[in-house]
């Protein structure tokens, strides 16, 4: 599954093959065809090693104590990632997107369940600190991160993921219980000045 979600990202769920797969997890191909029989059974097996994924980087987040930290925490995973997300865009956003160009209803909803579980996890941490509308900003935020992520791959420059994750890291400064956007109803990091 590992193995799946790698290659998935790298090259599309239209360009893996099964055999891709194969070389990439170092196994032969038939070992892959006995538990995935075709490629939509791949790409769901990708999408639930990104659920994964994203269930230990929240798990691991959780234990920090304070929301706001929690949410500081994921922006600098968000960035630590840059040089990946520069060349392949975000793992889930970029297969969200090719998924959604087929016929609705099937990987594309397993895809959106991914991000849903993002958005959920986010809107948690602003709810946490009270804060007005903590569903609309989520929004804001997992938005934000989609932006950076397609911009720094459409434009193959790493450093939008560092110059845009500071101004999201100031943004959710700014909402700290007080604050004079939390008092205002929030904004976004686009209401930010460069």
């Amino acid at each position: 599954m590992a193995a799946a979600a790698g290659v998935v990202h790298r090259q599309g769920a239209e360009r893996t093959t099964i055999a891709d797969i194969a070389h990439a997890a170092d196994v032969p191909t038939g070992n892959v065809y006995y538990y995935f029989k075709t490629k939509d059974e791949l790409i769901s097996a990708a999408l639930a090693e990104q659920a994964r994924r994203l269930a230990d980087v929240t798990g691991r987040l959780d234990e920090l104590p304070d929301p706001l930290a929690r949410l500081h925490g994921l922006v600098g995973g968000w960035v630590a990632q840059r040089d990946l997300a520069a060349r392949y865009g975000c793992p889930t956003g970029t297969l969200a997107t090719e998924l959604g160009k087929r016929d609705p209803g099937g990987l594309d909803a397993e895809a959106g369940a991914v991000v849903r579980l993002l958005l959920d996890w986010v809107e948690r941490q602003f709810g946490q600190l009270g804060l007005p509308d903590a569903a609309g900003l989520a929004l804001t935020l997992v938005g934000a991160y989609q932006g950076m992520s397609l911009l720094a791959n459409a434009l193959r420059e790493p450093r939008i993921m560092v110059d845009q994750g500071a101004r999201i890291d100031a943004w959710l400064d700014s909402l700290r219980p007080g604050g004079a956007a939390a008092e205002a109803g929030g904004g976004g990091p686009a209401d930010e000045n460069p």
